[in-house]
Formats: C-alpha cells, sequence, structure tokens
C-alpha cells in the first residue's frame, strides 16, 4: 500500500513537472513573438485573397520573419480577432516583432506608392508617369485613348484636362485604368464644385469651357497671385469679341512641331487650337488644371487691362491699351534681361501687335 502511494505521489509530481515544463515552453514561443526582427533591408510580404490564418502563417516563417510559426499559428487560436487579417502588400522593417506584423495585417495597412500629376501637364505625360511607375499594374499601355475614356464611361470625349492633377496613393492591388478613374472622377468633382459657386456673367456656356479657359491659365502663370488677373484678360477679352491670342494655346496645336521656340510662321499657320486665327476657345483644354486655375477662370479679377507680358522673373505685366502693352514688350521682350525666365517658359519672336 505505501509503495503504491509513493507510486502516485511520484506519478502526480511527475505530471506537474511535465506540465509546468510544457507551460514554460509554451510561454516562452509565444514570448518569441514579442522578439524584434532582424532583417537586413525591408521585406515586401503578400497576403493573397482568400489566404488561411495557418498559410500565412508558415509563409511568415518561410521569408524569416517569424521563427517558428507554431507560436504564431497558437496565438491566432488563443486570440482569434487577431487572425482576422485583410489582403494585401505589406511592408515589414527592422525591428518589428511577429505581433507588430499581425497588427498591421489586421489593421490593413497595406503598403502604398504615390504617382503624381503636374498642373499644367498634358494627357501624354499623364500616360508616360503610369508607364513608369514600377509598383503599378499596366493594362492601359497600348489602348487607344479613345478605349480609355470609353472605359471611364467617357466616350467620344476628349481626354486632355479630363484628369484632376494632385499626388495619388496606390497599392499593389490596383491597376493604371484605376489610377485614371480616380483622377477623371475627382476632376468631375472639383469642377462641379467650382461650377456651381462660380461668378455671374461669365462668358461660358459650360463647365467644360470654363475648365478649356482654366488649362490656359494654368499654362501662362507659375505665380498663384497672377491666376485670377490673367483670367480677367482673358473673360474681358472674350467679352469684347477679341481673340485670346495666348501663346499655350499655339505650341499646343503644333504638336511634335514645337521645338521650343515659336515664330511668325507659327502665329500664322491655322490649326484649332492658335487662338490668333480663331475666335474664341480653343475645342478642349491644353493641360491639366488645379483647382486653383480652374477658381480663377470661374472667378476671375475685376479690372480694365487687355493685355499682359512676362516681365522676365515670373511675374507679368498687364497694360489696359496696346499702346501700354507694346511699351512693356520693349521693356521687358526686347531687351531681355540675362537672368530672364517665365514659367511656364515659352521662348517667342513674335512681333509686339497682338
Amino acid at each position: 500500500m505505501l509503495l503504491i502511494k509513493s507510486f502516485v505521489i511520484a506519478l502526480v509530481c511527475g505530471l506537474i513537472l511535465a506540465a509546468a515544463g510544457t507551460g514554460l515552453w509554451v510561454w516562452q514561443g509565444l514570448q518569441s513573438l514579442d522578439s524584434p526582427s532582424v532583417l537586413e533591408e525591408p521585406v515586401m510580404f503578400e497576403v493573397p485573397s482568400g489566404s488561411s490564418f495557418d498559410a500565412v502563417a508558415h509563409s511568415m516563417e518561410s521569408e524569416a520573419l517569424v521563427a517558428n510559426s507554431l507560436w504564431l499559428r497558437l496565438y491566432g487560436r488563443i486570440y482569434p480577432e487577431q487572425a482576422r487579417i485583410k489582403t494585401g502588400e505589406y511592408e515589414f522593417i527592422d525591428g518589428e516583432t511577429p505581433k507588430d506584423m499581425l497588427d498591421a495585417m489586421v489593421a490593413g495597412r497595406v503598403k502604398t506608392w504615390s504617382i503624381q500629376f503636374i498642373e499644367g501637364k498634358t494627357f501624354r505625360d499623364v500616360r508616360a508617369a503610369l508607364a513608369n511607375s514600377s509598383q503599378l499594374e499596366k493594362l492601359t499601355t497600348e489602348w487607344s485613348t479613345e478605349q480609355i475614356m470609353a472605359t471611364l464611361g467617357a466616350e467620344e470625349e476628349h481626354p486632355e484636362g479630363r484628369f484632376f492633377p494632385d499626388t495619388y496613393l496606390f497599392t499593389g492591388q490596383e491597376s493604371d485604368i484605376d489610377i485614371l478613374r480616380r483622377a477623371f472622377e475627382k476632376m468631375n468633382q472639383v469642377l462641379a464644385e467650382e461650377w456651381a459657386a462660380r461668378k455671374e456673367g461669365l462668358p461660358y456656356e459650360s463647365a467644360y469651357e470654363a475648365l478649356i479657359m482654366a488649362s490656359i491659365v494654368e499654362r501662362e502663370t507659375g505665380v498663384p497671385e497672377e491666376r485670377d488677373e490673367v483670367a480677367g484678360v482673358f473673360v474681358r477679352r472674350l467679352q469684347k469679341g477679341m481673340r485670346l491670342q495666348t501663346d499655350p494655346t499655339v505650341i499646343y496645336g503644333m504638336g511634335d512641331l514645337y521645338k521650343g521656340r515659336i515664330g511668325r510662321k507659327d502665329l500664322q499657320t491655322s490649326t484649332p487650337y492658335n487662338t490668333y486665327r480663331i475666335d474664341g476657345l480653343p475645342p478642349t483644354p491644353i493641360a491639366l488644371a488645379g483647382r486653383e486655375a480652374i477658381h480663377a477662370a470661374l472667378n476671375p479679377a475685376e479690372g480694365d487691362t487687355f493685355y499682359f507680358v512676362a516681365k522676365g522673373d515670373g511675374t507679368h505685366q498687364f497694360s489696359r491699351t496696346l499702346a501700354e502693352h507694346q511699351e512693356a514688350v520693349r521693356a521687358y521682350q526686347l531687351q531681355r534681361r540675362s537672368d530672364y525666365r517665365s514659367f511656364p517658359a515659352v521662348t517667342t519672336d513674335k512681333d509686339a501687335e497682338e
């Protein structure tokens, strides 16, 4: 009887020690999830759509993000809310713990990149920016502009100026057409908002005409405080039946023929965009216009000026009469300063008559 009792006591003690040892082993294993990672460089980790938590844990082990996936899988069983990870690409850096990585995947803090569409640039520049983005999925590379616009639900529309210039963040699961759709929709939104708050009596029959004017304003000045004054000049010229006579439209109409300089022959060549030859606005925008340029086109400054010329420091001299304008041309264009600059940069040898 005494022997049996001793055996039972020994067995119980053994079980207790085994349980304690197992508990310590499990505790240490779970504690390893709080250990900072040692990564020589950031690691991109993808969670494919439909992945199970166990599959993700095994992938993390194979990429040395966790020493043993067993503890990660056990942690997910103990804390099921920490197993609800989201699809996407994640960037993990040196020093992050496996728990930090789980937190990021549960919160869906996927890796993002950015692409910028710049005010004053053209749709060709937009497509080049998309093509040059190494992280973005390319679907439209071989598409025509007509196919792009049709996909956006804008059949028969010209693409120029229809995409809002901004910096767009995207994930590894987005494509170039996704970015274009966002830029297209944002332009529609911004234009609608500005059109609703426009001044009365403007010479536009539609918001699209205002967008055309905004693109010209965007290309004519790089000085923000001049936008509404430039717009005021152009609006007054339209109201008086005067031609706009603005170089950026001529340049746009020249296309690949433009080599950095426009001359008398270019000003005399008829194109749909040569505002020295046509009345009113050109048929489409000539560039991407930002909100400020759109606002200026719809809220032009009051005044009595009808002309302006670049002064060479990035600003312009505004004039009321042709005589005043010709004098300004002689002062700032025919006798240019050595550090002359104009934004956007346009070199012209046209005569002073406008």
